[in-house]
């Protein structure tokens, strides 16, 4: 491949966020290939439609199934495929399931994305854009969390994972000088979601008439950001290689700049809704009352997010904008059609 060809490789690909991106990148014309685990922690049946739908888009759009934990076939990924481009979303999802089983978390967030790393040390593509999250800031309660706050506290082995995601991120554009992006992103919903998430596990307990569980009495809030949303603001990043901070300084180290190609972003709306609010947008969007059973805080959780998104806006020129209401709308819609209910 001449170092004029862009060729982008999704890990994740037939995963949530990862179907959308590889969609609109397929849309966009690029020349995208896919990787996913095709792991059962949710119906494998949702992935594999999503798959056939990136089929449709493309034809000849190929998605290996490979588990990035595996060295040896990891390796193979990048001996066979040179890539302009790498966008890792590929991970062990969830902040209750790391409470009940840690181990999947290490082998795939951790160990995967260090094979993906050390892939990208072989081939150096022009640009690594890896998926954090707002998990990172942990027990901060500051809002809206920004990316210089100091990510010293997680609350659960997931949020722990990322953070060392965006270590060792940092160690690889520092020692090979490998161009990387970090994107935090916070609570992401809309069509062809994670049955496990809370706006799909709502919809799906209201149409059936079954209790939804809300922790804490419902007193959280979170900053909902619309799956569109958050692709907008990959393919952005992605299109400019991260740089080294020209105000670099070793004796007054700020956490999100360095010396090195290395950056992070929040990706969110900038506002915190409560939870209630949010489930009032569902029952407007079904025409249906959920029946509700309170329940205290759970283990990992936090009480509230919201994305300072000033540095994303600076820089890009964007600031994620759909409102709950429209995108609760559109997630409806999809999960009536594709669920036939």
């Amino acid at each position: 491949m001449s170092k004029q060809e862009k060729r982008i490789l999704v890990t994740g690909a037939a995963g949530f966020i990862g179907f959308h991106l590889t969609r609109r990148l397929l849309r966009s014309g690029e020349a995208v290939e896919g990787l996913d685990h095709f792991s059962p922690y949710y119906d494998p049946e949702l992935k594999e439609a999503r798959l056939e739908r990136l089929l449709q888009e493309r034809p000849g759009f190929v998605c290996r199934r490979i588990d990035l934990a595996d060295r040896r076939a990891a390796a193979e990924v990048f001996e066979d495929g040179c890539y302009s481009h790498v966008v890792h979303l590929a991970a062990q999802p969830g902040v209750r399931y790391s409470l009940q089983e840690p181990h999947a978390y290490l082998e795939s967030n951790i160990t995967g994305f260090l094979n993906v790393l050390e892939g990208c040390r072989r081939i150096q593509p022009r640009h690594l854009v890896y998926a954090s999250s707002s998990s990172v800031y942990g027990a901060n309660r500051k809002l809206p969390l920004a990316e210089s706050d100091r990510v010293d506290h997680p609350l659960s082995l997931y949020g722990a994972t990322k953070k060392s995601n965006e270590m060792m991120a940092h160690c690889y554009a520092h020692l090979y000088r490998i161009p990387v992006t970090g994107l935090r992103l916070f609570t992401v919903y809309g069509p062809w979601g994670r049955p496990d998430m809370a706006f799909f596990k709502f919809v799906r307990a209201i149409l059936k008439g079954e209790e939804i569980e809300v922790y804490n009495q419902g007193k959280m809030e979170r900053d909902f950001t619309y799956v569109d949303d958050i692709v907008e603001g990959m393919v952005r990043v992605l299109q400019r290689p991260a740089r080294p901070h020209p105000q670099w300084d070793a004796e007054n180290p700020l956490p999100d700049v360095s010396d090195a190609p290395f950056r992070t972003y929040n990706i969110g709306c900038g506002r915190a809704l409560p939870l209630l609010d949010f489930i009032a947008a569902i029952e407007d969007a079904l025409g249906k009352k959920a029946r509700i059973r309170y329940l205290p805080m759970q283990p990992g959780d936090v009480l509230s997010t919201a994305a300072d998104v000033s540095k994303l806006e600076k820089d890009f020129g964007y600031r994620p904008d759909t409102r709950v209401r429209q995108g609760i709308e559109k997630f409806v819609q999809w999960y009536r059609r594709f669920y036939g209910v």
